[in-house]
């Protein structure tokens, strides 16, 4: 979720689930160590719990960026194994290092030997030509052997040569049963399932065959399914969700956010969709899209675009 889940974007989803896991952006090893920390890694206390995701191939970076990240205060950190982009190929990480298991298992070692947080993986069911069945069984295994937490897996080849990052989320096909068959093999390990999951009824369902379910660009651009996590699978009390508390909540955060010479749009980008097939929602969107991305908009252009919105009678799992 490259340029997706940042600050303010984690800020936000957490105002809709108290419990959810959340993940960072992928962030650069290298960067990581001699970037400008605060700002690729500084978080809201707000956020937790939360997980750093890390992208690299050399052991002994990423063992002391996640040393970093454990010092900032994260909850968990993510080796990404998964990312088709032309950045991360270049770079010789991300599903590239689907072809070298025992390398993501040397990473592995040296950051739990860095860091007392979970370390966990995130991968493809393979990339390119590979067979998933022994490609995604190789890489399970290394990391385990070398104590990984979890393994997050995206259902989905990843293809290097001939598909463009956005392809590469849409055209391999979904095969969630080569994700169970690794957890029935896998019965003592943490296997989690990532790609195409639009609901929580589908997360259900997934739960019935693997230990937890990562929601991407469904959180991202239909937010409000968030709303009614907690209830569905932490134990919440199911009862409407005040939307109207989360508005107040964002204003108070983007006007500390300009305050500290932001703007508005930074914040707002990532709620365009909170109120995805509701009556009012075009107008929220509209205002949100044009008005707040102006020179000088302050909070009240969030208010302004609330009140566009019809909530009556809405529940939380129907957000």
């Amino acid at each position: 979720m490259m340029d997706w889940t940042d600050r303010h974007c984690r800020f936000f989803h957490r105002q809709l689930t108290s419990r959810a896991l959340l993940y960072t952006e992928m962030v650069v090893a290298d960067a990581v160590i001699h970037g400008a920390r605060e700002r690729l890694l500084g978080f809201d206390a707000a956020e937790h719990p939360v997980a750093l995701q890390l992208g690299g191939s050399d052991r002994e970076k990423l063992a002391e960026a996640a040393r970093i990240g454990e010092a900032f205060g994260y909850d968990e950190i993510n080796l990404n194994v998964g990312c088709p982009s032309d950045r991360v190929q270049s770079g010789t990480f991300g599903a590239c290092l689907m072809k070298v298991p025992d390398l993501v298992a040397s990473c592995v070692t040296a950051m739990k030997a860095a860091a007392t947080i979970p370390v966990t993986v995130k991968c493809r069911i393979g990339v390119d030509d590979q067979d998933p069945e022994p490609a995604l069984d190789a890489l399970a295994d290394g990391v385990f052997g070398a104590g990984a937490d979890a393994l997050w897996v995206h259902a989905r080849k990843a293809w290097l040569e001939g598909l463009s990052p956005k392809e590469n989320r849409d055209i391999p096909p979904l095969d969630y049963g080569r994700v169970y068959r690794l957890k029935a093999r896998k019965q003592s390990e943490f296997i989690g399932i990532n790609g195409g999951i639009q609901s929580i009824e589908e997360v259900r369902a997934h739960l019935d065959h693997i230990d937890g379910a990562m929601l991407g660009r469904a959180a991202y651009h239909t937010p409000g399914i968030l709303a009614g996590v907690d209830a569905a699978f932490y134990g919440a009390k199911s009862e409407a969700f005040d939307f109207a508390a989360l508005i107040d909540a964002m204003a108070d955060y983007a006007a500390r956010h300009i305050e500290r010479g932001g703007r508005l749009g930074h914040v707002t980008r990532h709620m365009v969709g909170l109120f995805h097939g509701l009556p009012g929602a075009r107008r929220y969107r509209q205002i949100l899209s044009s008005d707040a991305v102006r020179p000088g908009a302050g909070p009240d252009v969030l208010k302004t675009a609330f009140a566009a919105v019809e909530l009556s009678g809405v529940a939380a799992e129907a957000a």
